[in-house]
């Protein structure tokens, strides 16, 4: 039987802030103003949390992403504690 993957702590903070949003919107800077890893943002693309919105035609290596329902499910599933980040 396979385990259901979860979001880590980083990714379930990145998809909780699009919660708040008009359609979801996913910020593409952090709390602290630092462009979030593409990394990351590719992961929750990956998984279904997260899905292109639409493409920056100014800044073309953004993504600019949008929560999926499956991605507020998640944030939905779990809690974020502060010593997880």
């Amino acid at each position: 039987m396979s385990q259901k993957l979860k979001p880590n702590a980083k990714q379930l903070s990145w998809l909780k802030r699009g919660l708040d949003q008009a359609g979801g919107k996913l910020p593409l800077f952090d709390e602290f103003g630092q462009h979030y890893d593409s990394k990351l943002i590719k992961a929750c693309i990956d998984h279904g949390w997260a899905e292109l919105w639409f493409n920056n035609v100014l800044k073309p290596d953004w993504q600019v992403c949008k929560l999926t329902e499956k991605g507020k499910q998640e944030c939905s599933s779990q809690p974020l504690l502060d010593f997880d980040l």
